[in-house]
């Protein structure tokens, strides 16, 4: 029986074998070693807010001398339908660090037109005057204005502006920075979580 560096216990095939080729490529691109247990308290995020159980499948490491950044193995399960229910499980890679810097509530992704058709009637989006193409690209909601604008410094804007992919969001919940996306692992774009996370872990406002 092969041994894995994840629990594999109710895992389809198919996402074992995605996991595995995953945490191959992470190996050699990254320093990465298993956690242990850690809580990280997945359940504050608004991101997994409709969903019916996040199971911690794995979770590694990136150690640098000045700040770790996590890798998530995650299995999500969702309810779908209202009469009829119906349960789908995903095989999902999300990517966490902290920061430095209470940043409060922030949620970043990609800028729908739907998103800049609402701006228009409501007005809540965080935008930067001076920095028009971050936040032409970028719908940016907060809690609190002034700690957001505090901390998404230029520095971090151009490590959200250099993820080289364009289906991704990030939530922020006070000093805990989460990345992902819902879609099933493409060990390929974990790469590109795992880049962001240790980047955002070694500069500045990153770091405990």
């Amino acid at each position: 029986m092969e041994n894995y560096a994840f629990d594999t216990e109710g895992l389809s095939q198919d996402a074992i074998n995605r996991f595995s080729e995953t945490y191959q490529k992470l190996r050699e691109e990254f320093n990465v070693m298993p956690t242990g247990h850690i809580d990280f308290d997945l359940h504050q995020f608004k991101a997994f807010r409709n969903c019916a159980d996040v199971n911690l499948r794995g979770s590694y490491v990136i150690k640098r001398d000045c700040g770790d950044s996590y890798i998530l193995f995650l299995q999500v399960n969702y309810k779908i339908g209202n009469k009829h229910i119906t349960h789908h499980s995903e095989a999902q890679v999300w990517g966490l660090t902290y920061l430095k810097n209470n940043f409060g509530g922030v949620v970043i992704r990609r800028e729908t037109l739907t998103d800049k058709l609402l701006e228009l009637i409501h007005p809540h989006e965080l935008d930067f005057d001076e920095d028009k193409p971050f936040s032409d690209t970028f719908y940016v909601v907060v809690n609190d204005h002034a700690k957001a604008t505090t901390c998404m410094t230029r520095d971090f804007r151009n490590a959200v502006m250099d993820i080289r992919d364009n289906d991704f969001m990030i939530e922020i919940v006070d000093h805990t920075l989460l990345i992902g996306n819902y879609d099933p692992i493409v060990p390929e774009k974990s790469l590109h979580i795992a880049e962001f996370v240790e980047r955002v872990a070694e500069a500045c406002w990153g770091g405990v």
